[in-house]
């Protein structure tokens, strides 16, 4: 497993993650317990270090699941998670808080249902455009003098966003941005990576796959069910999934697939491959459910891609349908 740094800092992890928000058990279809302990299990034996997750997945749930898989192994892995979120019982978010106390509070109950005393990386999960960002880098700095987090990140920060917090923490680096950066959505790339490069900071890449669409796995009459965040068909503001969109971007998927064969590779193996071929990518995270799925997520890393693939990736996906060029678009 090739391995890698958060930006500028000490901290190295794996350059494939597991992201845990499919397993927390809602808004993100069926998820299984017991199949997700041994994903949990076949990810560290294929080399995985970095498992993200947050308390508003499954109200906890994938938090609870981590600690239980985890047991015993605490030293072997880079352990992510975040705060800054208020949601409901059926893990709907209802908005963002980023206050001190807050953010305190939520954590420590992380740490319990993770069974550590401390996360390796703590993440305001959204910013809190109410609270000033100086407000927010007192609570976080105060969590890294209270030894409940080693660093500091953020996750869907704009590029000015950054530049603000970052100024606000002084000599508390801000290591890492988690965004939404796949194939179908450039958007975060284009407002936040030369921040993060100015500020030293790596960037964790969320929705790797786009959330199913490149798992190989979608069919043209693919039904979520109603609790399902896609079931709209927008995801994350982009309409990739709508009966207007789905099968013209199943096409281009076709045509990927076609591309990853040439390659003798898997489609979400591509899918992965093109996110680590950027630079600033220090872990492209991936929401697998089952050993199988991470086993082959896992690869990706063996398979660097060259210009002109990455080119004909590029040529495919101008023919796809939904994807705004900006946050605002």
């Amino acid at each position: 497993m090739q391995k890698r740094r958060f930006g500028q800092s000490a901290l190295e992890v794996s350059a494939i993650g597991l992201g845990t928000w499919p397993i927390g058990g809602a808004r993100y279809g069926q998820s299984d317990d017991a199949s997700a302990e041994r994903t949990i299990s076949a990810a560290l034996d294929a080399g995985i270090t970095c498992f993200d997750t947050a308390p508003s997945y499954g109200n906890g749930h994938a938090e609870e699941l981590l600690g239980r898989a985890l047991k015993g192994r605490r030293d072997d892995v880079v352990l992510v998670t975040k705060g800054g979120l208020v949601w409901n019982e059926k893990s709907e978010v209802l908005g963002q808080d980023g206050s001190a106390d807050h953010l305190e509070a939520t954590l420590q109950e992380s740490l319990r249902r993770l069974q550590t005393d401390y996360v390796d990386l703590f993440m305001i999960h959204w910013p809190d455009t109410s609270m000033p960002a100086a407000r927010t880098a007192d609570a976080l700095r105060a969590l890294v003098d209270a030894g409940k987090t080693r660093y500091i990140g953020v996750s869907n920060y704009t590029g000015p966003e950054l530049r603000e917090l970052a100024g606000a923490l002084g000599d508390v680096p801000l290591i890492a941005n988690q965004i939404s950066y796949h194939l179908f959505d450039r958007r975060w790339a284009r407002s936040s990576f030369d921040t993060c490069r100015e500020l030293g900071a790596g960037v964790m890449a969320y929705g790797s796959l786009a959330h199913g669409l490149l798992s190989g796995t979608f069919t043209r009459d693919i039904a979520f069910d109603a609790s399902d965040w896609r079931a709209s068909g927008m995801i994350f503001g982009q309409p990739l999934l709508t009966e207007q969109n789905l099968a013209r971007n199943l096409e281009v998927v076709d045509r990927l697939t076609e591309i990853a064969s040439s390659t003798n590779m898997a489609l979400p193996q591509l899918a992965l491959s093109w996110v680590l071929a950027h630079p600033l990518i220090s872990v492209a995270l991936v929401g697998a459910r089952t050993p199988k799925e991470i086993q082959e997520a896992a690869e990706a890393t063996t398979n660097p891609l060259d210009e002109s693939y990455l080119q004909r990736i590029d040529d495919v996906l101008a023919g796809a349908a939904g994807m705004a060029p900006s946050l605002t678009a």
